[in-house]
């Protein structure tokens, strides 16, 4: 059994069974696994592949990578092809689930030497376990401390050279100094059409679907840049195929599924719609506080911000500014509503931030 047959396997027992473990497994499935496979970010696959060759050819584990990039780009894919073309096994392990310096501790002592540590989120690790990774990434030693107060001991526990890989959604809120400890650092970019539509092949040919280059082309420009996305609009497609059409997925099969999915032409779906539905509609267009956006559509603030959000910025339907979330002109038009005269758009010069993560004194 290979390595990524055994990390599947481990997903699949991890999620417990039934459908959501089936899904699991059918995404861990259209993985590729190694860099000769991974369609898009060919800049990166160059230099990730020479980083790579270097290390072995020097017989030594490579230097530590830090890879970013928003959700669904390929993130854990490429650090288990980082342990793939290394010939070693790959650990995973997440910011959420190191709490404290110990959990760290733990994992990074059952660490082999060679082995790629893939940490997830890493983004999210508590500040002291952050601070015990400096020295493990820099000097492969960690400090255990036995006992509290004045007789507290620090014992220092040497660990083999190993590979860290980092993944992170906003490298802006890593520390400098533990960006600095990372040898390689890479950032994913969203995919071109023209990308995705590779990727549905290469995934077609795996699942066994029949699709046309006009049904790949409308699945892909649907899919947000995101290959995740684009997978699995194209499973659900397939759905739709065998159930109510010949099982070949033409363009028009494609769109007919897509609007059953509720996935419209440049891939808004439900909860994207609605958001920019009542901000255009209950709000005239803004501004308006993430809060109270979020209760008007009744979901979770923190599922708006960062479900939602992204991508309507990066559509430029929807801006963010210090006085709140404002609905640009083209979210009107692509909700087919008449723009008004006077937009909320229009603010004064320099209070535009497209990038501006914060609710500034937007009430919510």
């Amino acid at each position: 059994m290979s390595m990524f047959d055994e990390q599947e396997e481990g997903e699949a027992r991890l999620m417990g069974g039934g459908a959501d473990a089936d899904e699991r497994a059918v995404e861990a499935a259209l993985r590729p696994r190694n860099l000769a496979e991974f369609v898009g970010q060919e800049r990166l696959r160059e230099q990730l592949s020479l980083v790579l060759d270097a290390a072995r050819g020097r017989g030594r584990s490579a230097d530590h990578v830090l890879l970013s990039g928003p959700p669904g780009l390929g993130k854990t894919t490429l650090a288990m092809i980082v342990a793939a073309e290394m010939g070693v096994p790959l650990r995973i392990t997440s910011g959420p689930a190191i709490q404290h310096a110990g959990d760290l501790a733990a994992i990074l002592s059952s660490v082999s030497e060679g082995d790629v540590l893939f940490f997830d989120e890493i983004h999210r690790t508590a500040r002291a376990a952050e601070e015990l990774l400096y020295t493990a990434m820099e000097d492969f030693r960690v400090d255990v401390v036995v006992g509290k107060g004045p007789g507290a001991t620090a014992i220092p526990l040497e660990l083999p050279p190993f590979t860290l890989v980092g993944a992170t959604t906003r490298t802006g809120l890593l520390p400098g100094p533990l960006r600095d400890r990372f040898g390689f650092t890479g950032h994913l970019e969203l995919y071109e059409p023209q990308e995705l539509e590779q990727v549905l092949v290469r995934s077609a040919g795996l699942l066994g679907v029949d699709l046309r280059a006009d049904g790949g082309r409308e699945i892909a420009g649907r899919s947000r840049g995101t290959p995740r996305i684009a997978n699995r609009l194209l499973r659900r497609v397939r759905d739709f195929a065998e159930v109510r059409a010949d099982g070949v997925v033409t363009g028009d099969i494609a769109r007919a599924a897509l609007e059953v999915f509720e996935v419209d032409g440049i891939g808004l779906d439900r909860l994207d719609r609605a958001v920019l539905t009542a901000l255009c509609r209950n709000f005239g267009g803004g501004p308006v506080g993430l809060g109270t956006l979020a209760v008007a559509v009744a979901e979770e603030r923190e599922t708006v911000e960062e479900v939602a959000e992204p991508f309507l910025v990066r559509a430029g339907l929807l801006a963010r500014t210090p006085r709140g979330r404002v609905a640009t002109p083209a979210a009107w038009t692509h909700l087919g509503m008449a723009v008004p005269a006077q937009t909320p758009f229009a603010v004064p010069d320099g209070e535009l931030d497209l990038f501006n993560t914060a609710d500034e004194a937007s009430g919510g």
